[in-house]
């Protein structure tokens, strides 16, 4: 059974023999953080210790998104499971408990946007037309939501020392903060929120500050920023979860080979504050993109196409 990877830790750590299988797995992934080659005997040794879990909680244990200390448990996670981070796209299994399903999704607005405010919703009639605005306003009745999202627009927008550049290190904390602390139902709509206009349409665009979570001067080779996610335990383990959770697949009917759109856009969402955070390319469509480019990938160009695809053509997504 799956368990937390904290308490999993914990309990391998009381036992002499796991305590000892498991500091070994710390030195191998140490190994290949530092992006050390291993010669053969220490590539056998890894293996083996990975194996030697056998049934240990740590082999199947999982994290949360929104848990206190999810850095240190999806670092406890990519530990016992390095071995799954070859190569490129090779990030197997999400190390996060999978938490959405459709029906939860489908919550009533208005009667969200009433026990929130305590109040008839006929004050946001007015906000019928724009879909993005509405949600905001939405979001502004919960003193929560206000907060961080407040907090987030403020740190994103603001230009770090005298030169006019962005923190974007602190902008996309600011952002994964949102998104793990905010209950779904609302921010969800202020993401997806359906636009029939371009006005609605471009703040829809704008929901995460683009200019400084997304866009950098120029657009760099997608393979470099796949690099800088792979080097960060969050933006690594939300990119499994992306993987898994929106796979496409063209022969099954909704696209998606886990078949679970609450899932995929969960996933998706997921993304946002990281070093791969994708967006919507303009204010006229529902497409989404990274901020990358794979002009001058040379002999890794299929890859880099890969890595752009799973968010411009994704038929899951």
């Amino acid at each position: 059974p799956s368990s937390d990877c904290v308490m999993a830790e914990q309990l391998c750590l009381s036992d002499s023999t796991c305590n000892a299988t498991y500091r070994t797995l710390e030195n191998c992934a140490l190994a290949k953080t530092r992006l050390l080659s291993l010669d053969h005997d220490s590539r056998v040794r890894c293996l083996n210790a990975e194996l030697d879990l056998g049934n240990s909680s740590l082999l199947h244990c999982k994290c949360h998104r929104r848990m206190k200390r999810q850095e240190h448990c999806l670092r406890i996670f990519w530990t016992v499971h390095s071995s799954m981070t070859d190569g490129y796209l090779n990030l197997e299994t999400s190390p996060y408990e999978n938490s959405a399903n459709e029906e939860h999704w489908k919550t009533d607005y208005n009667k969200l946007a009433a026990l929130v405010s305590g109040k008839n919703c006929s004050q946001l009639a007015g906000d019928a037309t724009n879909p993005c605005l509405r949600a905001t306003h939405i979001c502004n009745l919960s003193k929560k939501c206000f907060r961080l999202r407040t907090d987030y627009a403020s740190i994103c927008t603001k230009g770090a020392a005298s030169e006019d550049v962005c923190d974007r290190r602190k902008c996309h904390r600011g952002l994964r903060n949102f998104f793990e602390k905010v209950p779904e139902d609302f921010t969800k709509r202020i993401l997806f929120c359906p636009c029939q206009d371009e006005f609605c349409g471009e703040r829809r665009r704008k929901t995460i500050v683009p200019d400084c979570s997304f866009q950098y001067n120029t657009k760099p080779n997608c393979l470099w920023l796949l690099d800088s996610c792979l080097e960060d335990h969050i933006c690594k383990s939300r990119l499994a979860d992306f993987q898994q959770n929106c796979q496409p697949v063209d022969t099954s009917p909704d696209g998606c080979s886990l078949h679970n759109h609450a899932a995929c856009l969960q996933a998706y969402m997921g993304m946002i504050g990281t070093p791969m955070t994708p967006n919507y390319v303009s204010n006229s469509s529902v497409e989404v993109s990274l901020w990358c480019t794979c002009e001058n990938s040379g002999n890794q160009k299929e890859k880099c196409d890969q890595i752009l695809g799973l968010f411009e053509s994704n038929k899951c997504l």
